[in-house]
């Protein structure tokens, strides 16, 4: 499995065709404390760049984008009940939604956790 990032803050792992896809914890660090997610349907078309799903908290509200383009397989339907999954572990059970992956060629533009981490530091 493959982890990659996007300059927005989104993670996803890669596990051949499928990709999960979460906030990373800087990202819900930047948010607080978290009272609400959308998820996505399952079998909903995505691009590359999409508004995927929305994070509100008691901040803001903010769209989370997909990283690649695909089928949405699943929400996480943990989220509905436990928002704040995303807050206590936001790059694990606090997953959005898992993807088949339109193409593999798409993860080429986005960062490596070592990239990511450099990306975050300047910031």
């Amino acid at each position: 499995m493959s982890r990659y990032f996007t300059q927005d803050h989104e993670w996803i792992d890669v596990d051949g065709q499928v990709g999960t896809v979460g906030i990373t914890d800087y990202a819900q660090g930047q948010l607080g404390d978290i009272v609400f997610v959308e998820v996505p349907d399952e079998g909903r078309q995505l691009a590359k760049g999409d508004d995927a799903a929305v994070v509100e908290s008691v901040k803001a509200a903010s769209d989370v984008y997909a990283p690649v383009g695909g089928t949405v397989l699943e929400g996480n339907p943990a989220l509905a009940d436990q928002p704040d999954l995303v807050n206590t572990d936001p790059e694990g059970e606090g997953w959005f939604f898992k993807v088949t992956l339109a193409d593999d060629g798409e993860l080429e533009g986005l960062m490596d956790e070592d990239a990511y981490k450099a990306f975050v530091a300047k910031l």
